[in-house]
């Protein structure tokens, strides 16, 4: 089975006391066209945090959209989501590709350092995220990853590449004209009024950007 493609808006789930309001959100930005999310959880008990990831795997299949499990093999596994997505203490990415298989989905956080994402790659990434692209309220103190980084990740390493870190609509554009393959968004989608039609915004940039 292929894998699916890596392109658009990267939907990110923010912490939420309110389950069902949670499941609600992510509909709503899988309607504006996201078909990209990740299921990050920070607050919830591990019981909750199953519930929620079998309703979001649910609801993600129901749509045909890619669900990654943040941090969490053993979830990932225990729902059958598509992969995961791990940081730099969350455990070894050799062993993570061993254990997920060919057929699944791994993506690494490489902050904003260029060998990481060289080394994450060489060790079976299928993708690679550098951040803090812009200032984070999520993480206020992540090193600033700039646009001439992605630009090079983009030309000399050879998995898609995801931006994250302080983006919204309106300072977006520059990082997909940089060849960003994703758009990792927690704040300004989940905060919008409208879900669906800023997941349908974003999705348009990347639609502008076709060649």
């Amino acid at each position: 089975m292929a894998k699916p493609e890596l392109r658009g808006l990267y939907a990110v789930t923010p912490d939420c006391a309110d389950g069902t309001r949670l499941i609600a959100d992510v509909e709503a930005a899988l309607a504006g066209g996201c078909r990209v999310v990740q299921y990050r959880d920070k607050l919830s008990t591990m019981p909750e945090r199953v519930n929620r990831a079998r309703a979001l795997r649910e609801l993600t299949s129901r749509f045909g959209a890619t669900l990654l499990i943040n941090d969490n093999l053993a979830l990932a596994a225990l729902i059958d989501a598509d992969g995961v997505h791990l940081g730099e203490d969350d455990g070894n990415l050799v062993a993570a590709r061993a254990i997920l298989g060919p057929g699944k989905t791994l993506g690494a956080s490489c902050y904003a350092d260029f060998g990481a994402g060289q080394a994450a790659a060489r060790a079976g990434a299928d993708y690679i995220a550098f951040g803090a692209a812009y200032p984070s309220l999520t993480k206020p103190q992540a090193a600033n990853a700039t646009v001439g980084l992605f630009f090079r990740a983009k030309t000399e390493i050879a998995v898609p590449v995801c931006a994250i870190g302080g983006i919204t609509l309106a300072n977006a554009a520059p990082l997909i004209a940089a060849g960003v393959d994703l758009i990792a968004v927690i704040t300004d989608l989940f905060s919008a009024p409208d879900i669906a039609a800023r997941a349908a915004a974003y999705q348009k940039l990347f639609e502008e950007a076709q060649p």
